[in-house]
Protein backbone atom coordinates (compact mmCIF):
# COMPACT_ATOMS: atom_id res chain seq x y z
CA UNK A 1 0.00 0.00 0.00
CA UNK A 2 1.56 3.79 -0.64
CA UNK A 3 2.32 5.73 2.23
CA UNK A 4 -0.10 8.87 3.24
CA UNK A 5 0.87 12.00 0.67
CA UNK A 6 1.46 13.63 3.95
CA UNK A 7 4.10 11.34 5.16
CA UNK A 8 7.37 13.42 5.62
CA UNK A 9 10.28 12.33 3.53
CA UNK A 10 14.15 12.91 3.65
CA UNK A 11 15.88 13.71 0.94
CA UNK A 12 19.87 14.01 1.23
CA UNK A 13 21.78 16.45 -1.75
CA UNK A 14 25.47 15.22 -2.34
CA UNK A 15 27.71 18.33 -3.84
CA UNK A 16 31.50 18.82 -4.16
CA UNK A 17 30.67 23.03 -3.53
CA UNK A 18 33.97 24.01 -4.24
CA UNK A 19 33.28 26.65 -6.78
CA UNK A 20 30.50 28.79 -7.01
CA UNK A 21 29.39 26.74 -10.73
CA UNK A 22 26.83 25.76 -11.96
CA UNK A 23 25.82 22.86 -10.36
CA UNK A 24 26.01 24.60 -7.05
CA UNK A 25 23.99 27.54 -8.23
CA UNK A 26 21.06 25.13 -8.84
CA UNK A 27 21.36 23.45 -6.16
CA UNK A 28 20.98 26.48 -3.67
CA UNK A 29 18.17 27.28 -6.14
CA UNK A 30 16.42 23.93 -6.11
CA UNK A 31 16.75 23.62 -2.04
CA UNK A 32 15.68 27.10 -1.27
CA UNK A 33 12.07 26.30 -3.09
CA UNK A 34 12.47 22.86 -1.80
CA UNK A 35 12.29 24.11 1.77
CA UNK A 36 8.97 25.32 1.12
CA UNK A 37 7.48 21.92 0.53
CA UNK A 38 6.74 20.71 4.68
CA UNK A 39 6.61 17.09 3.69
CA UNK A 40 10.38 17.15 2.69
CA UNK A 41 12.87 17.05 5.52
CA UNK A 42 16.23 18.17 3.78
CA UNK A 43 19.78 18.12 4.48
CA UNK A 44 22.93 18.24 2.35
CA UNK A 45 26.73 17.14 2.66
CA UNK A 46 29.54 18.62 1.46
CA UNK A 47 32.79 17.82 -0.07
CA UNK A 48 33.85 21.50 0.72
CA UNK A 49 33.47 24.62 3.05
CA UNK A 50 32.76 27.62 0.64
CA UNK A 51 29.89 29.99 -0.77
CA UNK A 52 27.33 26.70 -1.07
CA UNK A 53 27.58 26.04 1.90
CA UNK A 54 27.63 30.02 3.66
CA UNK A 55 24.45 30.16 1.54
CA UNK A 56 22.10 26.83 2.51
CA UNK A 57 23.07 27.71 6.31
CA UNK A 58 21.55 31.35 5.58
CA UNK A 59 18.49 29.54 4.44
CA UNK A 60 18.18 27.30 7.60
CA UNK A 61 19.43 23.98 6.20
CA UNK A 62 21.05 21.20 7.60
CA UNK A 63 24.65 21.13 5.86
CA UNK A 64 27.12 18.70 6.95
CA UNK A 65 30.73 19.65 5.44
CA UNK A 66 33.07 16.75 5.34
CA UNK A 67 36.37 18.59 3.62
CA UNK A 68 38.28 16.39 0.51
CA UNK A 69 41.18 18.43 1.34
CA UNK A 70 41.60 16.55 4.60
CA UNK A 71 39.79 13.55 4.20
CA UNK A 72 40.66 10.67 1.22
CA UNK A 73 38.30 9.21 -0.69
CA UNK A 74 37.27 6.15 1.65
CA UNK A 75 37.33 7.92 4.90
CA UNK A 76 34.79 10.84 2.89
CA UNK A 77 32.74 7.59 2.43
CA UNK A 78 33.07 6.35 6.19
CA UNK A 79 31.73 10.00 7.61
CA UNK A 80 28.71 10.01 4.79
CA UNK A 81 27.70 6.94 5.94
CA UNK A 82 27.58 8.02 9.58
CA UNK A 83 25.74 10.98 8.23
CA UNK A 84 23.20 8.92 6.72
CA UNK A 85 23.12 6.31 9.44
CA UNK A 86 21.49 9.14 12.11
CA UNK A 87 18.96 10.51 9.98
CA UNK A 88 18.24 7.48 6.39
CA UNK A 89 17.17 9.39 3.50
CA UNK A 90 14.60 8.08 1.40
CA UNK A 91 16.48 9.71 -1.99
CA UNK A 92 20.13 10.69 -2.15
CA UNK A 93 20.23 13.10 -4.40
CA UNK A 94 23.81 13.58 -6.34
CA UNK A 95 25.55 16.35 -8.45
CA UNK A 96 28.54 15.03 -10.19
CA UNK A 97 30.60 11.57 -10.34
CA UNK A 98 32.56 11.89 -7.38
CA UNK A 99 29.03 12.36 -5.49
CA UNK A 100 27.49 9.82 -7.33
CA UNK A 101 30.39 7.66 -6.42
CA UNK A 102 30.01 8.08 -2.73
CA UNK A 103 26.20 8.33 -2.69
CA UNK A 104 26.28 4.35 -4.78
CA UNK A 105 28.39 3.82 -1.92
CA UNK A 106 26.84 5.13 1.17
CA UNK A 107 23.88 3.90 -0.14
CA UNK A 108 24.73 0.36 0.61
CA UNK A 109 24.38 0.46 4.33
CA UNK A 110 21.13 2.28 3.41
CA UNK A 111 19.03 -0.45 1.68
CA UNK A 112 15.83 2.05 1.42
CA UNK A 113 17.63 4.71 -0.07
CA UNK A 114 16.40 5.30 -3.76
CA UNK A 115 19.26 6.93 -6.28
CA UNK A 116 18.84 10.14 -8.26
CA UNK A 117 21.85 12.51 -10.03
CA UNK A 118 21.52 15.23 -12.12
CA UNK A 119 23.63 15.66 -15.15
CA UNK A 120 24.64 19.09 -15.76
CA UNK A 121 26.37 18.59 -18.63
CA UNK A 122 28.74 16.59 -21.14
CA UNK A 123 31.81 15.47 -20.50
CA UNK A 124 34.63 17.63 -22.08
CA UNK A 125 36.41 16.30 -25.06
CA UNK A 126 36.79 12.78 -24.06
CA UNK A 127 38.82 12.06 -27.48
CA UNK A 128 41.75 14.58 -25.89
CA UNK A 129 41.39 13.24 -22.15
CA UNK A 130 43.60 10.49 -20.36
CA UNK A 131 42.73 7.20 -20.10
CA UNK A 132 42.27 7.94 -16.14
CA UNK A 133 39.73 10.50 -17.20
CA UNK A 134 37.75 8.03 -19.98
CA UNK A 135 37.75 5.25 -17.59
CA UNK A 136 36.13 7.31 -14.73
CA UNK A 137 33.75 8.84 -17.14
CA UNK A 138 32.83 5.66 -18.43
CA UNK A 139 32.60 3.91 -15.02
CA UNK A 140 30.05 7.55 -13.97
CA UNK A 141 27.77 6.59 -16.77
CA UNK A 142 27.53 2.86 -16.07
CA UNK A 143 26.87 3.57 -12.28
CA UNK A 144 24.19 5.88 -13.38
CA UNK A 145 22.36 3.62 -15.58
CA UNK A 146 22.94 0.61 -14.01
CA UNK A 147 22.45 1.67 -9.80
CA UNK A 148 20.37 4.64 -10.44
CA UNK A 149 16.86 5.01 -9.59
CA UNK A 150 16.86 7.94 -12.45
CA UNK A 151 18.57 10.50 -14.02
CA UNK A 152 17.83 14.04 -14.55
CA UNK A 153 19.40 15.36 -17.70
CA UNK A 154 19.39 19.43 -17.77
CA UNK A 155 18.47 19.45 -21.26
CA UNK A 156 17.02 17.13 -24.03
CA UNK A 157 20.16 17.39 -25.68
CA UNK A 158 21.79 15.44 -22.68
CA UNK A 159 18.68 13.01 -22.50
CA UNK A 160 19.66 12.19 -26.32
CA UNK A 161 23.29 11.91 -25.63
CA UNK A 162 23.14 9.58 -22.30
CA UNK A 163 20.08 7.12 -24.64
CA UNK A 164 22.08 6.79 -27.82
CA UNK A 165 25.52 6.81 -27.08
CA UNK A 166 26.20 5.98 -23.37
CA UNK A 167 22.88 3.26 -23.21
CA UNK A 168 20.88 4.51 -20.55
CA UNK A 169 17.23 2.65 -20.61
CA UNK A 170 14.89 5.84 -21.77
CA UNK A 171 12.41 5.25 -18.97
CA UNK A 172 15.42 6.16 -16.43
CA UNK A 173 16.36 9.46 -17.64
CA UNK A 174 14.15 12.44 -17.26
CA UNK A 175 14.61 15.81 -18.52
CA UNK A 176 14.33 19.03 -15.89
CA UNK A 177 15.94 22.62 -16.99
CA UNK A 178 17.33 24.41 -14.42
CA UNK A 179 15.79 27.26 -12.99
CA UNK A 180 16.79 30.31 -11.37
CA UNK A 181 15.24 33.01 -8.86
CA UNK A 182 13.67 35.36 -11.09
CA UNK A 183 14.92 39.21 -9.65
CA UNK A 184 12.73 42.25 -10.06
CA UNK A 185 12.57 44.02 -13.32
CA UNK A 186 15.46 46.72 -13.59
CA UNK A 187 15.61 49.82 -15.32
CA UNK A 188 16.36 49.61 -18.80
CA UNK A 189 19.71 50.98 -20.10
CA UNK A 190 20.32 54.65 -20.94
CA UNK A 191 21.67 53.65 -24.61
CA UNK A 192 24.32 56.32 -24.65
CA UNK A 193 28.34 55.19 -24.91
CA UNK A 194 29.52 52.12 -26.35
CA UNK A 195 27.88 49.00 -26.18
CA UNK A 196 29.26 46.96 -23.39
CA UNK A 197 28.85 42.64 -24.49
CA UNK A 198 29.31 40.74 -21.46
CA UNK A 199 30.09 36.88 -20.13
CA UNK A 200 31.18 34.80 -17.49
CA UNK A 201 31.55 31.45 -16.71
CA UNK A 202 34.89 29.29 -15.71
CA UNK A 203 37.74 29.94 -17.95
CA UNK A 204 38.23 26.90 -19.34
CA UNK A 205 38.54 25.25 -23.12
CA UNK A 206 35.38 24.15 -23.65
CA UNK A 207 34.01 27.82 -23.13
CA UNK A 208 36.16 28.78 -26.39
CA UNK A 209 36.57 32.51 -25.09
CA UNK A 210 39.32 33.04 -27.73
CA UNK A 211 36.11 33.08 -29.81
CA UNK A 212 34.76 36.21 -27.87
CA UNK A 213 38.29 37.62 -28.53
CA UNK A 214 37.83 36.98 -31.90
CA UNK A 215 34.54 38.75 -31.75
CA UNK A 216 35.69 41.72 -29.86
CA UNK A 217 38.44 42.16 -32.60
CA UNK A 218 36.02 41.89 -35.49
CA UNK A 219 33.52 44.86 -33.60
CA UNK A 220 36.61 46.84 -32.84
CA UNK A 221 38.05 46.70 -36.38
CA UNK A 222 34.45 48.14 -37.62
CA UNK A 223 34.17 50.91 -34.51
CA UNK A 224 36.99 51.41 -31.86
CA UNK A 225 35.19 53.15 -29.55
CA UNK A 226 31.60 51.84 -30.24
CA UNK A 227 32.17 48.18 -28.16
CA UNK A 228 33.60 47.45 -24.84
CA UNK A 229 33.56 43.59 -23.70
CA UNK A 230 33.90 42.45 -20.36
CA UNK A 231 34.49 38.96 -18.67
CA UNK A 232 33.66 37.47 -15.29
CA UNK A 233 34.96 34.22 -13.78
CA UNK A 234 38.33 32.27 -13.08
CA UNK A 235 40.11 29.53 -14.67
CA UNK A 236 43.05 27.56 -16.21
CA UNK A 237 42.70 29.34 -19.44
CA UNK A 238 43.17 32.87 -17.64
CA UNK A 239 46.91 33.57 -19.37
CA UNK A 240 46.03 32.43 -22.51
CA UNK A 241 43.18 34.85 -22.74
CA UNK A 242 45.51 37.71 -21.33
CA UNK A 243 48.22 36.80 -24.27
CA UNK A 244 45.21 37.03 -26.88
CA UNK A 245 43.94 40.37 -25.53
CA UNK A 246 47.17 41.95 -25.87
CA UNK A 247 47.67 40.15 -29.19
CA UNK A 248 44.66 41.82 -30.48
CA UNK A 249 45.49 45.23 -28.86
CA UNK A 250 42.17 45.11 -27.00
CA UNK A 251 43.80 45.92 -23.30
CA UNK A 252 41.34 49.28 -23.55
CA UNK A 253 38.71 47.26 -24.75
CA UNK A 254 38.36 43.54 -23.71
CA UNK A 255 38.22 43.31 -19.07
CA UNK A 256 38.62 39.82 -17.48
CA UNK A 257 37.30 40.85 -14.31
CA UNK A 258 37.62 37.88 -12.22
CA UNK A 259 35.45 35.78 -9.76
CA UNK A 260 32.77 38.28 -9.01
CA UNK A 261 29.98 37.60 -6.38
CA UNK A 262 27.75 40.83 -7.18
CA UNK A 263 26.57 39.15 -11.04
CA UNK A 264 23.41 41.25 -10.72
CA UNK A 265 25.69 44.33 -10.90
CA UNK A 266 27.25 42.99 -13.17
CA UNK A 267 24.71 41.76 -15.19
CA UNK A 268 23.48 45.85 -15.05
CA UNK A 269 26.41 47.08 -16.53
CA UNK A 270 26.33 45.16 -19.40
CA UNK A 271 23.78 45.79 -22.82
CA UNK A 272 24.27 42.05 -24.46
CA UNK A 273 25.35 38.54 -23.34
CA UNK A 274 27.36 36.56 -25.79
CA UNK A 275 28.04 32.73 -25.60
CA UNK A 276 30.79 31.13 -27.62
CA UNK A 277 30.32 27.52 -25.84
CA UNK A 278 31.56 24.19 -27.71
CA UNK A 279 28.90 22.96 -25.89
CA UNK A 280 26.63 23.87 -22.80
CA UNK A 281 23.61 22.04 -20.73
CA UNK A 282 20.94 24.31 -19.64
CA UNK A 283 23.66 27.23 -18.49
CA UNK A 284 22.73 28.84 -15.20
CA UNK A 285 24.83 32.27 -16.36
CA UNK A 286 22.34 32.31 -19.67
CA UNK A 287 19.47 32.08 -17.75
CA UNK A 288 20.37 34.74 -15.31
CA UNK A 289 21.41 37.32 -18.04
CA UNK A 290 17.69 36.41 -19.83
CA UNK A 291 15.99 37.25 -16.09
CA UNK A 292 18.08 40.63 -16.13
CA UNK A 293 16.59 41.08 -19.67
CA UNK A 294 19.77 40.87 -21.67
CA UNK A 295 19.34 39.53 -25.37
CA UNK A 296 21.65 36.40 -25.80
CA UNK A 297 23.95 35.80 -28.61
CA UNK A 298 25.11 32.24 -28.81
CA UNK A 299 26.02 29.19 -30.75
CA UNK A 300 23.16 26.74 -31.96
CA UNK A 301 24.57 24.04 -29.50
CA UNK A 302 23.13 21.68 -26.51
CA UNK A 303 20.83 23.07 -24.47
CA UNK A 304 20.75 26.96 -26.04
CA UNK A 305 18.24 25.51 -28.71
CA UNK A 306 16.15 24.76 -25.48
CA UNK A 307 16.54 28.12 -24.03
CA UNK A 308 16.49 30.76 -27.02
CA UNK A 309 14.33 31.33 -30.19
CA UNK A 310 15.79 32.63 -32.62
CA UNK A 311 15.47 36.27 -33.30
CA UNK A 312 13.15 36.50 -30.77
CA UNK A 313 15.18 36.48 -26.72
CA UNK A 314 18.28 36.91 -28.90
CA UNK A 315 19.98 35.19 -31.51
CA UNK A 316 21.88 31.72 -32.74
CA UNK A 317 24.47 31.19 -34.75
CA UNK A 318 25.47 28.30 -36.91
CA UNK A 319 29.23 27.73 -37.16
CA UNK A 320 32.27 29.32 -35.33
CA UNK A 321 32.98 32.20 -37.55
CA UNK A 322 33.29 35.44 -35.40
CA UNK A 323 32.37 38.00 -38.29
CA UNK A 324 28.26 35.99 -37.87
CA UNK A 325 28.62 36.74 -33.99
CA UNK A 326 30.05 40.55 -35.12
CA UNK A 327 27.22 41.18 -37.52
CA UNK A 328 24.56 40.15 -34.80
CA UNK A 329 25.97 42.27 -32.06
CA UNK A 330 26.39 45.24 -35.01
CA UNK A 331 22.41 44.58 -35.59
CA UNK A 332 21.38 45.24 -32.01
CA UNK A 333 23.32 48.11 -30.80
CA UNK A 334 22.30 49.92 -34.18
CA UNK A 335 18.45 48.93 -33.47
CA UNK A 336 17.06 49.71 -30.06
CA UNK A 337 13.64 48.76 -31.19
CA UNK A 338 15.06 45.19 -31.57
CA UNK A 339 17.28 45.34 -28.68
CA UNK A 340 14.05 46.74 -26.62
CA UNK A 341 11.97 43.32 -27.72
CA UNK A 342 14.55 40.87 -27.40
CA UNK A 343 15.51 42.35 -24.03
CA UNK A 344 11.24 41.87 -23.06
CA UNK A 345 11.00 38.71 -24.54
CA UNK A 346 14.21 37.04 -22.84
CA UNK A 347 13.14 38.12 -19.42
CA UNK A 348 9.44 36.93 -19.79
CA UNK A 349 10.79 33.43 -21.09
CA UNK A 350 13.25 33.27 -17.98
CA UNK A 351 10.50 34.10 -15.79
CA UNK A 352 7.53 31.80 -17.82
CA UNK A 353 9.47 28.78 -18.13
CA UNK A 354 13.12 28.73 -16.10
CA UNK A 355 11.91 29.97 -12.72
CA UNK A 356 13.51 28.06 -9.45
CA UNK A 357 9.72 27.43 -8.01
CA UNK A 358 8.95 25.79 -11.64
CA UNK A 359 12.35 23.48 -11.14
CA UNK A 360 11.45 22.73 -7.33
CA UNK A 361 8.16 21.92 -8.68
CA UNK A 362 9.16 19.12 -11.28
CA UNK A 363 12.01 17.75 -8.83
CA UNK A 364 9.17 17.27 -5.77
CA UNK A 365 7.04 15.45 -8.25
CA UNK A 366 10.36 13.17 -9.33
CA UNK A 367 10.77 12.53 -5.47
CA UNK A 368 7.57 11.67 -4.71
CA UNK A 369 7.31 9.29 -7.94
CA UNK A 370 10.81 7.47 -6.84
CA UNK A 371 9.72 7.11 -3.48
CA UNK A 372 6.15 5.77 -4.30
CA UNK A 373 4.15 8.80 -2.76
CA UNK A 374 1.20 9.83 -4.52
CA UNK A 375 1.08 13.57 -5.59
Amino acid sequence: MAPDRRRAFNILHLVSGDLWAGAEAMTFSLLKELKNYQDLSLSVVLLNEGTLANKLREQGLKVHVIDEKHHRFWDIARKARRILGASPPDIIHSHRYKENMLAALTSLSQGGAELLATQHGLPECLQEASLATRLITSANFHLLSHRFAKTVAVSHDIRKVLIQRQSFSADKVEVIHNGIDIPAPRMPASGSGPMVIGSSGRLAPVKDYPLMIEIAGALTSINRNGFRFELAGEGPERPVLEALIERHGLQERFFLKGHLDDMEGFHHGIDLYIVTSLHEGIPMSVLEAMAQGLPVVAPAVGGLLEIIDDGREGFLIEGRNPADYAQKCLLLRDNHELRRRMSQAAREKAERAFSARIMAERYYRLYRRIASCPI
